[in-house]
């Protein structure tokens, strides 16, 4: 045992670095997908089964490793077995590589905070074309989010063999966010657990007042009544069970090695079976809390839309068929249609195909995920709020901090090991090792800042570590079940903590879970294998809004933040 090893200041403190790194974008942009995608509440119940069987157990078995060996992932696996070193390398290339991409979310959060201070909000108007004679067209065509989106932030490329050089004004938001994430762990612990406080805490006062806020929103109910229906018939559906598994698996972060790093710096009597439980409890209780405040925002926009799409039509026809003014309204609309094709044919006829059809449940079952929940649909309802720069400020400070506090888990997960090794660590202090590391992630991390970068970014967030992660927890279990001897890790823990290992944590540790890992192996296989040749999405200029190619990833590939 290292008894110089620093330690957390309170075990406060480690709950808080757990959570700040477990709790991250996936909670707020993923779940709240899933639950529309897999019929609302129904969703919940293979999500919470899920959570019992798989993601409570695996929590607690990386928690339980890292306290025990005191090591980082590297050393502790080798400290397992000798044979199983590469368990934690493996590890540590899977942090660096979702490190090189995930902060650029973060360089995007800071570049929409600061265009938040802007009164109107950028993406609230199209902007003026060459001649000021108009709206720019490509805008027109798409929406004022979606161009800030795509042609202002990301100015994206048609396709990823056009990627240009780095451009600057993304360069910079990145080198800031790398910037940010080296001074939180400067001085490891004693830096990361103070930031900590803050990165766990903040999003949750900003969801509870996005929450506030969103409840009193037209149309919130409408959201909340469809989050909240069940589709019973969606618990046959293997896919719901599926998702709900790799949601909880990739939400907690497990295989990254962050938690055992974080482990490693506890008291070695930290009750961390008690801790495993309650970080596994709130990130799951935040994923539901997120989408309540994700579901009310979206019943606020699919109202605002159809109510717009309505007001588009009554002018329509009232125009067309000089009506009185007023005579049209939305309940009588359909009534007054079925009439005027009746009484006139020909003339309808010739406005039929202006005519939209307007639908608040077309609206409400519109499912996006990701950057496009993040960036584009929460964009567009903000700018329609009251006092819309004072909520997208707090909206982007949110996403920042939850981005930043999954980086200091995984930075963590790269550090720890490093400055575990007397070779690096005796030639190299803690800062100058931490230093070299956000260089080299941030140096290779200019190529998503690139017109092609984004593209890039799915291909990253979408195949950089799936199987890898799945693949590195499965021998993780199999190691301390197996290997090591569930017997030996048992009486490692009751010295430990003081009391024997409940049955189910062994049941939990030897079957049940593996057989999970093994099983969402299998299907993921499989699913490379079926699918064959992949296209990507492309946004192409003289097209929008309409996407070149199907999405490179499936609905129920992970986005593993």
């Amino acid at each position: 045992m290292d008894k110089a090893r620093p330690l957390w200041d309170t075990p406060l403190q480690f709950v808080f670095a757990c959570i700040s790194y477990a709790v991250g974008l996936g909670n707020v942009w993923r779940f709240p997908y899933l639950c529309q995608m897999y019929g609302g509440g129904s969703f919940l119940v293979p999500y919470l089964i899920m959570l019992i069987v798989e993601g409570m157990p695996l929590l607690y078995l990386e928690l339980a490793v890292g306290q025990r060996m005191r090591q980082g992932s590297i050393g502790a696996w080798r400290t397992i077995s000798p044979y199983l070193g590469g368990v934690g390398v493996a590890s540590v290339v899977v942090s660096f590589f979702l490190s090189m991409y995930y902060n650029v979310v973060n360089a995007w959060a800071f570049w929409y905070l600061f265009h938040s201070f802007q009164d109107p909000l950028p993406w609230s108007v199209c902007p003026l074309n060459s001649n000021h004679t108009g709206y720019d067209e490509e805008c027109e065509k798409a929406s004022s989010t979606q161009y800030f989106w795509y042609r202002k932030t990301l100015n994206i490329s048609p396709s990823i063999q056009e990627s240009g050089p780095v451009q600057w004004e993304p360069a910079l938001c990145l080198i800031l966010a790398w910037l940010l994430v080296y001074l939180c762990i400067l001085r490891g612990t004693e830096s990361t657990g103070k930031v900590v406080y803050f990165t766990a805490l903040l999003p949750y006062c900003v969801l509870i007042i996005y929450l506030v806020r969103g409840l009193t929103l037209h149309g919130a109910t409408n959201g909340l009544v469809y989050m909240f229906t069940p589709k019973v018939e969606q618990l046959a559906n293997p896919k719901a069970w599926i998702n709900a598994a790799t949601q909880i698996f990739f939400s907690l972060g497990l295989g990254f090695g962050s938690l055992i790093a974080f482990a490693s710096y506890n008291e070695p009597s930290n009750n961390c079976q008690k801790h495993a439980v309650i970080v596994s409890l709130i990130n799951s209780s935040t994923s539901i809390f997120a989408s309540v405040v994700t579901f009310s925002i979206y019943g606020f926009k699919a109202t605002f839309n159809y109510e717009s799409c309505l007001k588009k039509v009554i002018l329509l026809l009232t125009n067309a068929f000089d009506l009185e003014d007023g005579f049209l309204t939305a309940s009588n609309l359909e009534q007054v249609k079925g009439y005027l094709a009746s009484a006139n044919p020909s003339k309808y006829s010739e406005v039929l195909p202006q005519i939209k059809n307007c639908s608040l449940e077309s609206e409400l079952e519109t499912a996006v995920q990701g950057t496009g929940l993040a960036f584009i649909v929460y964009t567009e309802a903000i700018k329609n709020m009251e006092v819309s720069q004072l909520w997208s400020v707090l909206y982007f400070f949110m996403l920042l901090m939850l981005g930043i506090g999954s980086m200091l888990g995984n930075t963590a997960a790269i550090l720890t090991p490093l400055t575990d090794s007397k070779l690096i660590s005796s030639y190299l202090p803690k800062e100058a090792i931490s230093g070299l590391v956000c260089l080299i992630n941030c140096a290779i991390g200019m190529v998503f800042t690139t017109k092609a970068g984004n593209y890039w970014f799915d291909i990253f967030n979408d195949y950089a570590a799936t199987l890898s992660l799945l693949l590195i927890v499965l021998v993780e279990t199999i190691a301390v079940c197996y290997l090591y001897g569930l017997r030996r890790f048992e009486n490692d823990l009751k010295a430990m903590m003081g009391h024997t290992l409940n049955w189910y944590w062994k049941i939990m540790w030897a079957g049940v879970s593996p057989l999970i890992i093994i099983s969402l192996l299998l299907f993921y296989l499989s699913d490379y294998i079926i699918t064959g040749t992949l296209q990507y999405q492309a946004w192409d200029a003289s097209q929008v809004p309409a996407f070149l190619g199907p999405r490179l990833a499936h609905e129920h590939r992970p986005l593993l933040f």
